[in-house]
C-alpha cells in the first residue's frame, strides 16, 4: 500500500511541485510565461550550471493568489509574469521580496525594474499602431492620442479593456497627462471603433486586415505571429509618439518569492536570465525586445524598424491600474 502510495506521489511531483524546499542545485519557478517560452531557456541554464530548474504555469492571477495562499509555505524561489501591472501587483501582495544584485543593475535599465528592486524586466513588448496597408492611415497617423480625434471615427480597432494590457496603456496616459485629459482621451478612442472590442490582439489584427477598421493598437509580438503564419496581409506597424513621449513598453519580468527556500541560486538565475547569453533566446522565441541593450534583436523583430520608447518608470503602470480601470469603465470601453 505504502509503495503504490508514494509513486503516485511521485506522479503528482513531477507534474505540479508541492512545497518541498529545493535543494542547492534546484530553483522552483511559477510562471505566467507560456511553457514554450521558458523551457528551452531553463534547459540551457541546466546544461550550463547543473542547476535544476522546475517549473508550474498557469494564468498570472491565479500563480498570484496560489502565492498569496501558500505563504512561508510555498515551494516557489520565483516568479515570473507579463505586463508590469501584474509585477507590480505580486510586489504589493507581498509576494517578493527586495535583493541587491549589481548584475541585474547593470543589465535592465532602470524604467524596467521596480524602485524598490522587487523585479525586473525580462523582455521588452512594444505596444504600438498597426495599419491595413491598402487604407490611407499611414499618411495621417501621429500618436496614439490623435486616435481620439474625430477624422478616425469608425476606423478605430481596439482589444478589451479587460485584459492588463490596455490597462497598462491607460495608466500610462493617465501618469502623462493627467485623469481628466486622460479621460478625454479614451472617450474619444471608444466613440471611433468601428467594432466592438475584440477578445484578443490576434482577432484585432484580422478585423484590420479584414477592411472592419483601419488601425488598432497591439503588442508587436502578435503582428510578428500572425504575418508569420500569413504574410500576405495587408498590415503594417507604425511607430507613434517619436516627436514626442515614445511608443508605450511594457515588460514580462520576475522577482524572488518573499519566502524562497533557494534564494542565492534563484538570483543567479534570475541575473543569467538578463545576461547577454540569455537575453536573445528569452526575448527572441516570443520576437520581443530584450531589455538587455547589448543584445542584438532577432532577426525578424529588427525588420519592424527602429524606434523612440516611452522612458517611463513601467511600475507607474501598476501604480496607476485600478484608475484606469474605472476610467475604462466610465467611459462605456468594454
Amino acid at each position: 500500500m505504502f509503495s503504490r502510495l508514494f509513486a503516485v506521489m511521485m506522479l503528482l511531483g513531477i507534474c505540479l511541485p508541492m512545497n518541498a524546499s529545493a535543494g542547492d542545485d534546484e530553483v522552483i519557478v511559477y510562471s505566467a510565461r507560456n511553457e514554450h517560452l521558458i523551457q528551452p531557456i531553463f534547459e540551457a541554464y541546466t546544461k550550463k550550471t547543473g542547476v535544476k530548474v522546475k517549473y508550474v504555469t498557469g494564468d498570472a492571477g491565479a500563480l498570484l493568489e496560489r502565492l498569496k495562499s501558500e505563504g512561508t509555505n510555498t515551494s516557489a524561489d520565483m516568479f515570473i509574469t507579463v505586463d508590469a501591472g501584474n509585477l507590480w501587483q505580486a510586489a504589493q501582495a507581498g509576494v517578493l521580496q527586495p535583493i541587491t544584485s549589481e548584475v541585474l543593475e547593470s543589465n535592465v535599465p532602470a524604467n524596467l525594474q521596480d524602485p524598490e528592486n522587487m523585479w525586473f524586466g525580462l523582455s521588452v513588448r512594444a505596444r504600438t499602431i498597426v495599419y491595413n496597408t491598402t487604407s490611407d492611415a499611414a499618411e495621417k497617423l501621429s500618436t496614439y492620442e490623435d486616435l481620439a480625434n474625430e477624422n478616425w471615427k469608425k476606423r478605430l480597432i481596439l482589444r478589451t479593456s479587460k485584459k492588463v494590457y490596455n490597462q497598462s496603456l491607460v495608466a500610462s496616459l493617465i501618469a502623462e497627462h493627467g485623469p481628466e485629459k486622460a479621460e478625454q482621451l479614451v472617450t474619444g478612442w471608444v466613440a471611433n471603433l468601428a467594432a466592438d472590442p475584440f477578445s484578443n490582439d490576434t482577432k484585432a489584427l484580422e478585423a484590420v486586415a479584414a477592411g472592419i477598421g483601419d488601425v488598432t493598437i497591439v503588442n508587436t509580438y502578435y503582428f510578428g505571429r500572425l504575418m508569420k503564419e500569413k504574410p500576405e496581409l495587408p498590415l503594417a506597424i507604425f511607430w507613434p509618439n517619436q516627436n514626442s513621449n515614445g511608443v508605450h513598453m511594457n515588460v514580462s519580468g520576475a522577482g524572488i518569492t518573499s519566502h524562497a527556500k533557494n534564494k542565492e541560486a534563484a538570483i543567479k538565475l534570475l541575473e543569467w536570465l538578463s545576461s547577454e547569453e540569455a537575453q536573445g533566446q528569452f526575448a527572441g522565441l516570443n520576437m520581443e525586445y530584450p531589455v538587455n541593450r547589448a543584445v542584438s534583436l532577432d532577426p525578424v523583430v529588427a525588420k519592424w524598424g527602429t524606434f523612440t520608447g516611452n522612458p517611463m518608470n513601467v511600475a507607474k503602470y501598476g501604480e496607476l491600474q485600478g484608475e484606469a480601470i474605472m476610467l475604462m469603465d466610465r467611459v462605456g470601453y468594454k
